[in-house]
């Protein structure tokens, strides 16, 4: 993952937060993040359209690699998740149209991965992110913090694959030594 550019988006329909971080190391630092208001803007196909400009715009000042949103959670008015599946259609329309793998996380896994529990509060999150990244995020929406969490959560999930991944390699590799090594051991 080092040197790997991630663009987190927390989805919305008047606020849509955005980070963008990339992979120093074994650390991650926070590039840029923001939140895009969409709130004053009547027209919900106007909406759409700032919504694919603005997040196509942070893609070109980045060139991230992989595009990581918040999944949607299940609510009870139709017309908001309609609306809501909009948005995350187009902002992931951005991202695929520049080339980015994207990625999807459901919100409790997102908090989990950030503070340890799945039903933590925005305020808890953007508590521990400040710590994460020893910034001041006080100034931001908690949708920019949220969007932080977002490509935070990605990072972790796509480390813990590598080393999942890099493990069983060594175990197969350390099986086929120890076969090698002790043929007469082994039942034939």
């Amino acid at each position: 993952m080092d040197g790997k550019v991630v663009l987190g988006i927390d989805p919305g329909t008047n606020f849509m937060g955005y980070a963008v971080v990339k992979v120093v190391g074994t650390k991650i630092k926070c590039l840029e993040l923001g939140v895009i208001r969409l709130n004053k803007i009547s027209d919900p196909y106007r909406k759409l359209a700032t919504i694919f400009q603005r997040i196509g715009a942070v893609a070109d000042r980045y060139n991230p690699s992989e595009f990581a949103l918040e999944a949607p959670f299940y609510g009870k008015n139709v017309q908001s998740m309609l609306k809501l599946g909009r948005a995350q259609g187009v902002a992931m329309a951005a991202g695929l149209s520049r080339g980015m793998d994207v990625f999807e996380y459901p919100p409790l896994r997102v908090k989990q991965s950030v503070t340890g529990v799945g039903r933590a509060s925005k305020e808890q999150v953007a508590a521990i992110l400040e710590k994460l990244f020893s910034e001041d995020f006080s100034t931001q929406k908690l949708d920019a913090t949220d969007a932080l969490a977002v490509a935070v959560c990605h990072v972790q999930t796509a480390q813990t694959t590598l080393i999942s991944e890099s493990t069983a390699k060594n175990r197969s590799s350390n099986w086929k030594t120890f076969v090698n090594n002790n043929a007469d051991k082994v039942l034939k």
